[in-house]
């Protein structure tokens, strides 16, 4: 099954593949590694691929692109990222977030001559030919240029072919609303925004999405770690969690087993109910975790679940939430005879 990327028929997957693990976030994983799981993905009905140049410096477009060469271009949609320019650094260390040798270091640019020089960049390390959704990565303190410069040079890009299109990936949800009043994007990628224990996206931009006809694709459902594994020290958006979230990801693991559903299924589907959420990308870095994601999307989560979230506080009643599992067929009774 598949859905598309607002007015613009770009196909995408319901659940998508979040490629910054293979560009070596935090910890290595080696080439073999790296293409055993976009392999496993794929046999677990992964079709939507998302990656960007800041993942690993380039590395993760590297190793993607080798990766998917094995299947049908037209068998899968393809998103990477503009924003920052990869600039030869002649001092190289060692990069900060990614274990990868700082031969390079990011340079911000929402320039339409930086769009430009990005994406062919991309396209070469990718080993690619076109495009399928580019997204605006991060403009957080560059609002104005990615809105005067970056997206216009996007909607050339779109009008004449060469992506098919424009989408906004940010861990906010204010700047996204902003584009989607604004201008004619197809897409949003929100990370962490629309999850179990964050809504904030409920309150504007998913509402404005879904009335633009704007897609969007929901990132970060684990809060970086919390919502996969609640604990003392656990991450929540990649530093340790304040205690009131932690205690409010207990709870909501204490309801979760008591209806027999691991915390991360309810956490990967809950964003799914959404009208406006098209697809639900997971950072996988191993064909575990590629074939455990696949295996929560499907899980069969009871309505009574989401009924006493609510009713306990744990979540919003204006939540939408998903619909419960269809009763299993069952075979007509015999003619009597």
């Amino acid at each position: 099954m598949s859905r598309t990327l607002g007015r613009s028929g770009v196909p995408v997957s319901p659940l998508s593949f979040g490629a910054a693990g293979l560009g070596n976030l935090f910890t290595a994983v080696t080439d073999a590694r790296a293409e055993a799981t976009v392999h496993a993905a794929w046999e677990c009905g992964y079709r939507h691929f998302d990656t960007a140049p800041h993942y690993g410096l380039g590395l993760s477009e590297r190793r993607l692109g080798a990766a998917l060469r094995s299947y049908p271009r037209a068998a899968y949609t393809l998103a990477t990222k503009v924003g920052r320019l990869l600039v030869p650094d002649e001092r190289p260390g060692s990069d900060r977030e990614f274990a990868v040798p700082a031969t390079h270091r990011r340079v911000w640019d929402f320039t339409a001559d930086g769009v430009r020089r990005s994406l062919e960049a991309s396209l070469e390390r990718l080993g690619a030919d076109r495009i399928d959704l580019v997204h605006l990565h991060d403009p957080d303190d560059h609002a104005d240029q990615a809105l005067g410069q970056a997206y216009p040079a996007l909607e050339r890009l779109r009008a004449e072919g060469v992506i098919g299109a424009i989408g906004i990936g940010m861990n906010q949800a204010a700047l996204p609303a902003r584009f989607v009043r604004d201008t004619d994007i197809d897409a949003v990628l929100l990370a962490g925004r629309y999850t179990l224990l964050d809504r904030s996206g409920l309150d504007e931009l998913l509402p404005l999405a879904h009335e633009r006809g704007v897609a969007v694709i929901n990132a970060g459902v684990f809060n970086s770690g919390l919502l996969a594994d609640p604990r003392p020290g656990a991450p929540y958006d990649y530093a340790p969690a304040p205690p009131e979230l932690l205690a409010r990801a207990l709870a909501l693991r204490e309801v979760c087993e008591r209806h027999g559903v691991p915390l991360r299924a309810a956490a990967l589907q809950f964003p799914s109910a959404h009208p406006a959420v098209v697809s639900v990308l997971v950072g996988v870095r191993s064909p575990e975790q590629a074939r455990d994601a696949a295996e929560w999307a499907a899980r069969s989560v009871p309505a009574g679940l989401w009924a006493e979230l609510k009713g306990r506080g744990l979540l919003p009643e204006a939540a939408p939430t998903p619909a419960p599992p269809a009763p299993a067929p069952t075979s007509a009774a015999p003619a009597p005879g």
